[in-house]
C-alpha cells in the first residue's frame, strides 16, 4: 500500500467511455434537436471521476483519426467494425471542448491508439514516482497493472469498505479495482501474461483472431499449465481434442496476434505532451465557469446551469445523492426535460433469513405477493446435477431476502435446514396460482425438480422478455440492468473469482451471496417493471412472449429432463472403426506426399503441398504465409489428391473427437441419457441452438456422420419417430409473396422444384431433366438466404453471368417473389427490423448503419429472417401443441429432440399408430397459411433409421 505523498496521475480512456455513454444513455436532444446523450454521459463522468480520485496530474485520451501502425502490420485490423454512427460523430468535439472546460488536459496521436498513449503515460510516470490510476473499460489494458498502476473501471459497481484505502493511497471508491492481485482473480492470469491470454483469444471487435472456440477458461488453464504463450506454442502437440487442433492451426498466426495486441510502452509524444517527457503540463486545471455556462446554455444542460449559478463551479462537483449506484454515466444532474433511465430503487432492504421466525414472515410475504421473484444459488452450472445453495425472493422493488442452506467454511453461520425449508416452500413454489418471476427460470426448474419439487405458477421471464423486445441484444441480468436500470450489479465472478482461483459459491461468505443473490431478484423485478408494460403494448410482441416462448420454455425443461437415449457400446465400436481409417488416411497422405508430416499442422501442410509439391497458393494468411484452409483445401481437391485426403482425415478426426469419442462420456449416471441444453434467446430469429452437446450440428452429408444417428436409440418396446416440416421456408416464402406460381405448385402438390424449373426453362413439368431440377431447387433455396449471381455461380459452378440470368429468368416467372424481396428490404431499411408473420421482431441494426458490405449482408438477411423466424415459431407451436395433446390424453409418447424444423420422439410401440396420425395433423393445424403446411413422418429403432 502506497503512502500519499506519491503524486496520482489519473488517465481516462476517453475514447472507451464515450462509446459506453453514448449506448448507455437514451437518445437525449439538445434545444437545436443536437444528440447530447454521449455528452451528457461524458460531462457526469469526469465530473464524478474528478471527486473521487485526488490526482494532482489527468488526462483524458481519444484515439485520433486516420489509420495506426497496426493497420500497417495487418490490413485487417478493426476491419469489421462498422463505422461510428452519426449521432455520436456530431458529438466528438463538444466532447473535447467540455472536456477542457472541466480543467482536464486532452491528448489525441495520430498514428497511435489512444491504449498506446495511455501505456506511455503509464510507464513514464510510474518511473517518475507517481502512482497511476487509468480509468477504462478495456480489457486490454490489464496488462499495464503493475505495483504502481491500477485499473479502474467505474461501469461495475463493487462495495467500497469504508475507511479502507486505494492500492494508489487515496480513500476506496465503490466501482472494480485491478490492482496485481484482482487482475489474477479476474482473469485467472497475472497481469504480466494478460498479453498472452489475449492473444489465445482474439479479440472479435478488433477482428484480431486468436485460437477458435478459446475462451477465458481454456486460454487461462493453457498459461497456468505452460507457463506462457511460448510454452503453449511449444506444447501444442500435446494439447488434445478440438482445441488442440485449433491451436496448431493457429500457430503460424499467432506470433502477429501478439504483436496487435501488445500495447506499446515507448509511443513518442514529442509535441503532444509539452515538455515531454516531464508530465507537468498534465496537471489539472480549474473549471471554466465562463465557458461552462455558455456550453450548458448551448445544449440544454438547465441542472448544471443552476449549480453554476448557485454554488459555482467547483474544481470536483460533489457526487449527487439523486445518482444511480454504480452508473458510471449519471450523477443525478440530467435535466427533467431530457428523456431518462427509469431510477433503480436506492433504498435496499435485503434480509438474510437464519431462523425460523425470520423464515416465516418471509413465507408469509410470498403466499400474499401478487407476483414474486426468486433465484436459486447452486453449486453447478449443470442443471442436471445443481443442488441448491441457497435461494431469494423479492416481492417489490428494494425489498429482498436470501436464505442460505448449504454455506460451508469456519466462519458460515448455522443455516437452516435444506429438506425442512424446502419442504414449507414446496406448497407455494407448486401452487400454479402463485405467479412467478425469474431470469431463466428453465434453469431453476430443473434445479428444484432435483429436489423434488415441480415449478409451476411461472408468469414471466425477464430473460425472454428482453429477448422479444431486443433479440439482437444481450440478455444477461447483469446487461439488463444496465441498460434498463442503469446498473449492472454484482456478477458471479467478483464473488467467487475467475479461472483457476474460482470458488464454489457454497465457500462464499454469507452476506456476501446474501447482497448478490437479494440483488438479482430485486433487479429481476424491477427489470420486469420496465419490460412488460412495452410487451403488453404490442400485440405481435404480446403473443410471441405469452403463446409462444414462456410456453416453450416449460416445455424445453421437460425435454431436456427427458433427455435422449445413447447407445455407448455403439459409439465406441465406431469411435474404434474411425480412429483405424485416421491411421489409413494418415499412411496414405504421407505416401502421396512422400513422407511422414504432422496432419494438424497447418505450417507443415503448406510446407508439403506449396513448397515441396508445388501446389497453386489460392490465398495467403495474415503472415504471408499460403492458407491451408478448409475453402483452400476444397478447391486444391478438385484437381489434387492430398487436400483431398486431408479434408477427409480432418472431418473423421472431428466426428471422432466431437461425438464418438465425447458422447459417451456425457451420458449422465442417474439416467442413462443424453441431456442437452437447449438455448432460447440466443439467435435472433426465434430459432433454438443446443449445446453439452450440441444435437443440432451432428452432420449428415457423410456416411459416417449420419451413423452417428444411430446410436440415438429407444427403450426396449419404443420407437424413435422423426416429425419434421417439408419445405417450410419455401412454403412460408409462398405464403408471404403470395406468388401465383408458388401457390399453384404447392397447392396442387407438385414437385416445387420441377415446377419451379418448368417456369424457368420453359418446358413442361413431365420433360424436366435431372439437372434442370438440381439447378432449380438451388435457385429456389439460394434467393430464400439472399443469394445473389456469384453465390449461386458458385453453387452451381456456372459463369456468373449465366447465374444472373437465371435469376433473371426465376424472377421474370415469380414476380411475386421480387416484389416480395424488394418491399422487405426496403421496409427494413425504414423500420430497422422485419417481422415474422406472428409478429416476431427481427432486428438488423447493420441495414441503417452499416458499411456496402455489412449492409448488403443486412439486406440479405432481411429476405431471409421472415421465413425462418416464422419457421422458428411454426416448430415451436407444434411443439407446444402435440405436447397438450400428449398431456390431455395422458399419453406416454415423449419429445426427446428439436432439432431445427424437426421433433424427434420416443414412442411406446402401442402408441405408434396414434402418432403416426395425431403429430401430423397437429403440426399442419397450428397455423392457417395459404399453402398447405405438411409435415413428414419417419420411424425406426434408432434416429438414422427414422429418416
Amino acid at each position: 500500500m502506497r503512502g500519499m505523498s506519491k503524486p496520482i496521475l489519473l488517465l481516462v480512456d476517453g475514447s472507451s467511455y464515450l462509446y459506453r455513454a453514448y449506448h448507455a444513455l437514451p437518445d437525449l436532444r439538445g434545444p437545436a434537436g443536437v444528440p447530447t446523450g454521449a455528452i451528457h454521459g461524458m460531462v457526469a463522468m469526469m465530473k464524478r471521476l474528478r471527486e473521487q480520485v485526488a490526482a494532482e496530474h489527468a488526462v483524458c485520451v481519444f484515439d485520433a483519426k486516420g489509420p495506426t501502425f497496426r493497420d500497417e502490420w495487418y490490413p485487417e485490423y478493426k476491419a469489421q467494425r462498422a463505422p461510428m454512427p452519426d449521432a455520436l460523430r456530431e458529438q466528438i468535439t463538444p466532447i473535447h471542448e467540455v472536456v477542457k472546460l472541466l480543467g482536464w488536459p486532452v491528448l489525441e496521436v495520430p498514428g497511435i491508439e489512444a491504449d498506446d498513449a495511455i501505456g506511455t503515460l503509464a510507464r513514464v510516470a510510474a518511473e517518475s514516482g507517481h502512482a497511476v490510476v487509468v480509468s477504462t473499460g478495456d480489457k486490454d489494458l490489464a496488462q499495464l497493472v503493475t505495483s504502481d498502476t491500477t485499473l479502474i473501471n467505474t461501469m461495475n459497481k463493487a462495495a467500497a469498505v469504508p475507511g479502507s484505502v486505494a492500492p494508489w493511497g487515496g480513500p476506496a471508491i465503490d466501482c472494480e479495482v485491478l490492482d496485481p492481485a484482482a487482475v489474477s482473480v479476474k482473469f485467472g492470469v497475472p497481469p504480466e501474461r494478460i498479453i498472452d491470454y489475449l492473444t489465445l483469444m482474439g479479440d472479435t471487435v478488433d477482428n484480431v483472431p486468436g485460437v477458435e472456440k478459446v475462451g477465458p477458461k481454456t486460454a487461462a488453464k493453457w498459461i497456468a499449465e505452460h507457463g506462457s504463450l511460448d510454452g503453449v506454442i511449444a506444447n501444442a502437440a500435446a494439447v488434445k481434442g478440438v482445441a488442440g487442433e485449433n491451436l496448431r492451426k493457429a500457430l503460424d498466426w499467432l506470433p502477429m496476434g501478439r504483436r496487435l495486441v501488445t500495447v506499446k510502452l515507448d509511443c513518442d509524444l514529442n509535441g503532444f505532451v509539452p515538455g515531454w517527457p516531464q508530465l507537468d503540463a498534465l496537471a489539472l486545471k480549474p473549471v471554466d465557469e465562463a465557458g461552462l455556462q455558455d456550453f450548458y446554455t448551448r445544449f440544454g444542460f438547465k441542472t448544471w446551469l443552476k449549480e453554476l449559478a448557485g454554488a459555482g463551479a467547483k474544481t470536483a462537483a460533489p457526487a449527487s445523492t439523486g445518482a444511480t449506484s454504480g452508473d458510471l454515466f449519471g450523477d443525478g444532474s440530467a435535466d427533467a426535460s431530457a428523456p431518462q433511465l427509469p431510477a433503480a430503487v436506492q433504498e435496499r432492504n435485503y434480509s438474510t433469513i437464519l431462523d425460523w421466525p425470520s423464515f416465516d414472515a418471509w413465507l408469509a410475504k410470498l403466499q400474499s405477493a401478487s407476483l414474486a421473484a426468486l433465484d436459486t444459488e447452486t453449486d453447478s452450472l449443470d442443471p442436471m446435477r445443481a443442488r441448491i445453495v441457497g435461494i431469494s425472493f423479492c416481492v417489490k422493488a428494494g425489498e429482498a431476502a436470501y436464505i442460505p442452506l448449504r454455506h460451508e467454511g469456519p466462519d458460515a453461520p448455522t443455516q437452516l435446514p435444506l429438506e425442512e425449508v424446502l419442504a414449507k416452500l414446496k406448497p407455494w413454489l407448486e401452487d400454479a396460482h402463485a405467479h412467478k418471476l425469474g431470469q431463466n427460470l428453465k434453469y431453476d426448474t430443473h434445479v428444484l425438480a432435483n429436489h423434488g419439487i415441480q415449478l409451476r405458477g411461472v408468469q414471466h421471464d425477464t430473460m425472454l422478455e428482453s429477448y422479444v423486445l431486443e433479440a439482437h441484444k444481450t440478455h444477461g441480468l447483469g446487461a439488463l440492468g444496465e441498460r434498463h436500470l442503469g446498473r449492472a450489479g454484482l456478477s458471479y465472478e467478483d464473488l467467487c473469482g475467475k479461472g483457476v482461483n474460482q470458488i464454489p459459491f457454497a465457500q462464499v461468505e454469507v452476506a456476501k451471496a446474501a447482497e448478490y443473490s437479494s440483488e438479482d431478484s430485486d433487479m429481476c423485478l424491477q427489470v420486469h417493471q420496465q419490460l412488460w408494460p412495452q410487451i403488453e403494448a404490442e400485440a405481435g410482441l404480446l403473443r410471441v412472449y405469452r403463446d409462444i416462448e414462456m410456453p416453450t420454455s416449460a416445455l424445453l425443461a421437460r425435454i431436456e429432463s427427458t433427455g435422449v437415449l445413447i447407445d455407448a457400446s455403439r459409439l465406441q465400436a465406431q469411435s474404434h472403426e474411425l480412429g483405424q481409417r485416421l491411421l489409413t488416411l494418415e499412411q496414405e497422405a504421407y505416401d502421396i506426399a512422400g513422407q511422414p508430416f504432422n496432419m494438424g499442422s497447418p505450417k507443415q501442410i503448406g510446407e508439403i503441398l506449396f513448397t515441396k509439391q508445388g501446389l497453386p497458393i489460392v490465398k495467403k494468411t495474415a503472415t504471408g504465409a499460403p492458407s491451408t484452409d478448409e475453402e483452400v483445401l476444397d478447391k486444391l481437391a478438385l484437381d489434387y489428391p492430398l487436400p483431398a485426403k486431408i479434408l477427409e482425415y480432418r472431418s473423421l478426426a472431428k466426428l471422432k473427437s466431437t461425438y464418438t469419442d465425447k458422447l459417451p462420456l456425457m451420458i449422465n449416471a442417474q439416467t442413462g441419457r443424453v441431456h442437452t441444453n437447449y438455448a432460447q434467446a440466443v439467435t435472433v430469429t426465434g430459432r433454438l441452438s443446443s449445446n453439452e452437446p450440441n444435437l443440432q450440428n451432428i452432420p449428415i452429408r457423410t456416411a459416417e456422420g449420419r451413423r452417428v444417428r444411430e446410436a440415438f436409440v429407444a427403450l426396449p418396446g419404443h420407437s424413435i419417430v422423426s416429425a419434421d416440416y417439408s419445405q417450410i421456408e419455401l412454403r412460408i416464402m409462398a405464403h408471404i409473396s403470395e406468388d401465383p406460381g408458388l401457390l399453384r405448385a404447392f397447392g396442387e402438390g407438385l414437385d416445387v422444384h420441377r415446377a419451379t424449373a418448368s417456369e424457368v426453362f420453359n418446358t413442361s413439368v413431365s420433360e424436366v431433366t435431372t439437372e434442370q431440377r438440381r439447378y432449380a431447387k438451388t435457385i429456389n433455396f439460394g434467393l430464400i438466404y439472399g443469394m445473389g449471381a456469384f453465390g449461386l455461380a458458385q453453387s452451381l459452378g456456372i459463369e456468373q453471368k449465366a447465374a444472373r440470368d437465371y435469376i433473371d429468368l426465376y424472377f421474370n416467372r415469380f414476380a411475386g417473389v421480387k416484389h416480395y424481396m424488394d418491399n422487405t428490404k426496403a421496409r427494413a431499411a425504414e423500420l430497422g427490423y422485419v417481422e415474422t408473420l406472428f409478429g416476431r421482431r427481427i432486428y438488423l441494426p447493420e441495414i441503417k448503419g452499416g458499411n456496402g458490405p455489412r449492409k448488403a449482408g443486412a439486406e440479405r438477411q432481411s429476405i431471409n429472417a421472415p421465413m425462418q423466424g416464422t419457421a422458428a415459431d411454426l416448430i415451436k407451436l407444434a411443439m407446444i401443441a402435440v405436447q397438450a395433446a400428449l398431456d390431455e390424453q395422458g399419453k406416454l409418447t415423449r419429445i426427446v429432440m428439436q432439432v431445427h424444423d424437426e421433433l424427434v420422439f420416443e414412442v411406446p410401440d402401442a402408441e405408434l399408430d396414434w402418432v403416426k396420425t395425431e403429430v401430423p395433423r397437429l403440426m399442419a393445424g397450428v397455423a392457417a397459411l395459404r399453402v398447405p403446411l405438411l409435415a413428414e413422418l419417419g420411424v425406426g429403432a434408432n434416429w438414422d433409421e427414422a429418416h
